[in-house]
């Protein structure tokens, strides 16, 4: 079972490189679902973890996946920029209106860089069903999707899951949503190659800050990739075949 580990900056991209992680998928803003990151972070882990396969998430705000003309053009625009970085693959999503997937957008955006290693992200989870969501994805030219199987967490979707994979689809069905290592090996079993998590613990320094919006409760902590946990699962990962 191979591992994708998320993560939010340069120090968690080394973390999950040198444990043995297949791949990488950058973001930022994890507790919002997470957002397209920086340029200058992709450049950054791009030099200092070159042997990385990174896939960059390219979501330009939170809160659903219909996006509009003018946001479409950006999303366009920061996945030819992160190409000209040098990264493997992206991480994206989009819907209609009415909650399918629009084959026509996603396609569009994988033409503004053809050459890369696309995945359907989790808005696939926001569609009325998963299963019938995957031939529009597969049409549109993606290699893998990231999905709970509709569950809150991939944990609980494990029957879906074990359907999505069955469905010959031909892309690869990436487990991610709450993954623990206790959940491997029901993941496995249901036949689940890929599994993707976050694997991170929150770094509070000392001292106090005021709060600087609605989910920053105390002002001074963050989130940081835990390679105790990450070493964890991958050896958990490497056991299962």
């Amino acid at each position: 079972m191979r591992v994708e580990i998320a993560v939010q900056d340069t120090a968690g991209a080394a973390i999950a490189y040198d444990a043995g992680a297949v791949r990488s998928e950058l973001c930022v803003a994890l507790p919002l679902g997470g957002l397209t990151p920086s340029i200058g972070v992709i450049r950054q882990i791009r030099s200092t973890v070159p042997g990385l396969s990174l896939h960059v998430l390219i979501r330009p705000r939170p809160g659903g996946f219909v996006y509009s003309p003018a946001e479409l053009e950006l999303m366009a625009n920061d996945i030819s920029a992160a190409a000209d970085e040098g990264v493997a693959g992206i991480v994206v999503g989009v819907l209609t209106g009415t909650g399918g997937v629009d084959g026509g957008a996603v396609e569009t955006l994988r033409q503004a860089a053809p050459q890369l290693e696309y995945t359907f992200h989790r808005a696939i989870d926001h569609t009325p069903s998963p299963l019938a969501a995957l031939d529009a994805i597969a049409a549109a030219g993606f290699t893998r999707v990231l999905t709970s199987g509709g569950a809150p967490t991939a944990g609980q979707g494990v029957a879906t899951l074990q359907s999505m994979v069955a469905t010959g689809s031909g892309l690869t069905i990436l487990a991610g949503g709450g993954v623990t290592i206790d959940d491997l090996p029901a993941l496995a079993a249901a036949g689940i190659s890929e599994v993707h998590l976050s694997a991170k613990s929150i770094h509070r320094p000392s001292g106090s800050g005021v709060p600087l919006g609605a989910s920053d409760t105390e002002g001074t902590s963050y989130q940081v990739t835990d390679p105790v946990q990450v070493a964890a699962v991958i050896d958990q990962a490497n056991r299962l075949g």
